[in-house]
């Protein structure tokens, strides 16, 4: 069983900076990419960045330079650092790791308005 918790979602104003956390615990195997999906009241979840066990990143192209992921292979974390946060930011951000499959976690509320 493998578990992933996210923390650090909020309320924010436009400009600011928030650090999303998720930690993944339990039987993991594998590469163990680790990412972030998010989605918006009304919309499909869409990705937002990705990490490689080797550090690989990949990011969504409208979030490229504002955004950037990173994590300690040795704790199973990945963060997003999110930086000028825009009101169309507003979602829940959903973490994943995949490890012989896809484990999610719960989300975290992610609201910027002023």
């Amino acid at each position: 069983q493998v578990r992933v918790v996210e923390s650090g979602g909020g309320l924010v104003q436009p400009g600011e900076s928030l650090r999303l956390s998720c930690v993944a615990s339990g039987s993991i195997y594998g590469g163990r990419t680790m990412g972030w999906y998010r989605q918006a009241p009304g919309k499909e979840r869409e990705l937002v960045a990705s990490i490689t066990g080797a550090g690989t990143t990949t990011y969504a192209d409208s979030l490229k330079g504002r955004f950037t992921i990173s994590r300690s292979n040795a704790q199973n974390t990945v963060y997003l650092q999110m930086n000028s946060l825009e009101s169309e930011d507003t979602a829940v951000y959903y973490c994943y790791i995949y490890s012989t499959q896809i484990y999610w976690g719960q989300g975290t509320q992610v609201t910027v308005s002023s």
